[in-house]
């Protein structure tokens, strides 16, 4: 392994330092790359966002959509293996924009520390899509283990759906069960394994206290919730154990639901009815209103 003793700086001034893992053969023009890459920032490394340990991050080398300041300006002096550190200045960022205002994460004179490996390099859409495919099923394989294993610690038995949502159902409801092109009414409350609320129809604290009507199919909704409501009738009361990867995945929902956060769902199905009919459009002179 060969590295830089110092840090460079690029033309725009970001500050880098590149491990190189062995292979000379730089990255070309029209290339994916499959890497994991992290940012964290303050004393103590807070962690902003970061791949390690879950489904990497893949990109095209496109040298003209590099911009100013970005890591994107280390690609094309990077091979496969390679290992690059990078900071960036808060203050810089504010003043280019990127940074719409300091708050208590980012802060003046503050830096955010970046780090990323390039893992594979591939030629065409169809090889990133494989991989891609191989390390989401790896991803949500490992969801569903650590959510079972949350359970059994617990001791709570329950059902698991087609794509992994585990359903603990306190009363199942009336027949039929809740199906597609459906709507079901329902209360709801949603925290993360670690017990933290996030959203909530029920109880002193919530800012919206009817039940939520959702039309199965419609994708309106996580897929963790499309599947596990199917387990209720009318009445029907539990939880839904949601691997991240059917719920927000990679992005999360910040500040409570950080990337790649299982997720847990009280619900209680209030009502099962057909779906409402789509709304027809007024037609006048040709146009649509």
């Amino acid at each position: 392994m060969v590295s830089c003793n110092q840090y460079q700086k690029t033309k725009s001034g970001l500050a880098y330092k590149i491990t190189q893992g062995g292979n000379k053969e730089k990255l070309k023009q029209g290339q994916f790359v499959k890497m994991n890459i992290k940012f964290s920032v303050g004393s103590k490394d807070s962690i902003l966002t970061s791949t390690f340990g879950h489904i990497p991050a893949y990109l095209m080398v496109d040298s003209a959509r590099t911009g100013k300041y970005s890591f994107l300006e280390l690609l094309p002096l990077c091979a496969k293996g390679d290992k690059v550190d990078f900071s960036l200045s808060i203050d810089t960022l504010k003043k280019m924009g990127m940074i719409p205002d300091y708050n208590n994460v980012f802060v003046r004179k503050g830096i955010i520390k970046g780090k990323f490996e390039i893992v594979n390099v591939f030629a065409n859409d169809k090889e990133v899509n494989d991989d891609y495919k191989k390390e989401n099923d790896k991803e949500k394989a490992k969801e569903i283990a650590d959510l079972e294993k949350y359970i059994a610690g617990k001791n709570i038995k329950t059902q698991k759906s087609e794509n992994g949502v585990l359903v603990e159902i306190e009363n199942a409801g009336t027949e039929p069960k809740a199906d597609t092109g459906k709507q079901v009414s329902v209360f709801y409350k949603g925290y993360t394994v670690d017990g933290k609320v996030f959203d909530t129809n029920t109880g002193k604290d919530a800012q919206h206290k009817d039940p939520i009507n959702v039309v199965l199919g419609k994708q309106g909704v996580i897929p963790g919730w499309e599947e596990g409501l199917k387990f209720f009738g009318k009445g029907g009361k539990g939880k839904l154990y949601i691997p991240a990867m059917m719920a927000y995945g990679p992005q999360g929902r910040p500040p409570v639901i950080t990337p790649f956060s299982n997720l847990i769902f009280d619900i209680e199905v209030v009502d099962i009815t057909a779906a409402p009919a789509p709304t027809a459009p007024n037609f006048w002179c040709g146009a649509v209103y």
